[in-house]
């Protein structure tokens, strides 16, 4: 679709308009806990590209056969609106980057970790949709009546006699959608230390993730029965079940009578300097 002399990709507007969820709750959320929601914009415009380019080194490097094998085109490796975009990197080099910058304001981390948990598996379940617009990241073969089409070139090799497929990342999208939830409800019911909510939504994504990874039916790694994406999922999945719970066996200080932990969802009292909108003194 053209918009003038703009060319407008399915796959990219999908991802802006995840973006733009993300930032609108996270900063709803950290309105809620006393901190001027213009820092989020100021750290989205660090750590979205950072997330993007993270995003597509992971998958390149993973899928180098497709850019730097004979008969590939190393160029395509710089095409993102083709599809190719890997979580992993994703989510590291966006967290990281807007640690960072949030750490150069004063801003409370763990605040913010809270803040962006839910927003962060919001952005990915409308993400997920630029898949179908690009017909990639489909499970096997099936004829239920929620199976999706898929075009003759896209299809494998091994499976080119066959027309619908599993939906895997509306599965995803669905199953990130079921993490929102979760990580508003562990808030709600669990009195976690501040910062724990990050490690929730990590738990629980890498969780579904597992499984519709092993339903997928594109190229990937194998290590053993598994994706090189599932034994990531895996090894995901404990370092961020372990984190929580030693993050949450040291009880936090307690105020005035009351001796139990603060909730995750807690009020917090925001750095003054977390509160500006400018952009970070990266000098």
């Amino acid at each position: 679709m053209h918009l003038g002399p703009f060319q407008l990709r399915a796959y990219g507007l999908c991802i802006a308009l995840g973006v733009w969820a993300a930032v609108a709750v996270s900063a709803r959320r950290f309105r809620a806990r006393g901190g001027d929601p213009a820092l989020i914009t100021v750290i989205a415009l660090w750590a979205v590209p950072a997330g993007i380019i993270g995003a597509r080194i992971y998958h390149v490097i993973t899928d180098y056969e497709l850019y730097f094998t004979k008969g590939g085109h190393p160029l395509n490796a710089f095409k993102i609106w083709d599809g190719g975009l890997g979580i992993w990197g994703g989510i590291a080099a966006g967290v990281l980057v807007g640690a960072w910058v949030a750490h150069r304001r004063g801003a409370p981390l763990p605040v913010l970790f809270d803040c962006v948990a839910p927003a962060l598996a919001l952005a990915q379940a409308i993400g997920r949709w630029g898949n179908w617009w690009n017909q990639e990241l489909f499970g096997r073969p099936t004829t239920l009546p929620w199976a999706v089409e898929i075009a003759p070139s896209h299809r494998p090799v091994q499976y080119a006699h066959y027309a619908t497929f599993h939906p895997t990342f509306l599965y995803e999208s669905i199953w990130d959608l079921c993490v929102v939830g979760i990580v508003l409800l562990v808030e709600r019911r669990l009195r976690l230390r501040q910062g724990s909510l990050l490690a929730v939504y990590v738990v629980a994504y890498t969780f579904g993730r597992f499984f519709t990874e092993w339903e997928r039916v594109d190229f990937a790694h194998k290590i053993g029965p598994l994706r090189l994406n599932d034994w990531t999922s895996v090894v995901v999945f404990a370092g961020a079940a372990l984190t929580l719970v030693l993050f949450n066996l040291r009880r936090p200080p307690s105020t005035g009578g009351d001796a139990s932990p603060a909730p995750a969802d807690a009020d917090a009292v925001v750095p003054e300097r977390a509160t500006s909108g400018e952009p970070p003194d990266v000098a």
